[in-house]
């Protein structure tokens, strides 16, 4: 094989990497951003959030409990002690149970648009814990970018209110704030376990110690025999919800990283936001104007500006 075949051949591998990569990135955002929608389609449906949330994690704990099994078999894989296991139970809870339940019940009260816009900020918010816990500075440029991340917010928000029909928007915005903010803190925190234990076993170990916090959840507010209740439809969702829009994107997106770096899957992720609104409008008929447009471009430019970090 002559040089200048071989760098041809590398040329084309890289070129192929990229597509492959920017595709990836694509249809996981498009994914992602249907999660929102077949929520609101499941409590539409009769689902409540704690419900809905315990179909979605026990439908998807198989899966994390089998790739538990499989890594564990592995040689080429880092054992994990028990304190190392139950710091990824604790981030979990953080995480995946508590981030997911206030988000869920945070769309009980405010549109998938809103929801998905407040939920897009949470880099913003990671910046300010990370001054807060680590030290790291604060640049004029961050400070910009989080007081423009919402803004948009704001902006919707306030549009939001004059559509709003007797719904408590300020109790949604709030609970999905929190929900952003428990899970700023499972990105500040889980990145060390992550690097000890590698990234697979510390999320299998996360999901399944969410899973548990979830089922403690539900048999103390429910009764088991309100998943008879509901209908069969909800379960379709929940299944959605548990491989569609959380499993297969995260593989994909995660892939995507490998393949293009953080920096362009993160440029691209950000048309998620825009997916949501479109989705919203064209599945649900949730109403829109140009304020809306206008706070999702002003949110959009302020968590790109914090990505550049």
């Amino acid at each position: 094989m002559t040089e200048q075949t071989a760098e041809h051949r590398s040329t084309a591998d890289t070129r192929r990497d990229a597509t492959v990569g920017i595709t990836l990135a694509i249809v996981g955002t498009f994914l992602f951003a249907l999660k929102s929608i077949f929520i609101k389609l499941a409590f539409a449906a009769g689902a409540t959030p704690t419900l809905l949330l315990t179909v979605r994690m026990l439908l998807a704990l198989p899966f994390y409990v089998l790739v538990l099994w499989y890594l564990q078999r592995s040689k080429d894989v880092q054992p994990v002690s028990q304190s190392l296991a139950t710091r990824s139970f604790a981030l979990g809870f953080l995480g995946y149970y508590l981030a997911s339940y206030l988000d869920l019940s945070g769309l009980s009260y405010i549109s998938a648009q809103l929801e998905r816009l407040t939920l897009f900020t949470y880099p913003a918010m990671v910046a300010v814990l990370a001054w807060m816990f680590l030290g790291e500075r604060l640049s004029g440029r961050i400070l910009i970018a989080i007081l423009s991340s919402y803004a948009g917010v704001g902006l919707m928000y306030g549009q939001e209110r004059t559509f709003s029909q007797g719904t408590d928007v300020g109790l949604g915005v709030i609970l999905v704030f929190g929900s952003a903010l428990s899970y700023s803190l499972y990105v500040l925190f889980a990145k060390p376990t992550m690097q000890r234990i590698g990234s697979r076993q510390f999320t299998s170990l996360a999901m399944i110690g969410s899973t548990f916090f979830v089922g403690v959840h539900f048999l103390a507010t429910q009764n088991i025999r309100d998943f008879a209740k509901l209908p069969p439809i909800v379960y379709g969702y929940g299944a959605i919800l548990a491989f569609v829009c959380t499993v297969v994107p995260s593989f994909m997106i995660n892939e995507a990283i490998v393949r293009i770096g953080a920096t362009r899957t993160t440029v691209i992720g950000s048309i998620g936001p825009v997916l949501t609104m479109m989705l919203a409008i064209a599945v649900l008929d949730e109403p829109s104007s140009l304020q809306h447009f206008a706070g999702m471009a002003v949110a959009i430019l302020g968590v790109s500006l914090v990505a550049r970090r």
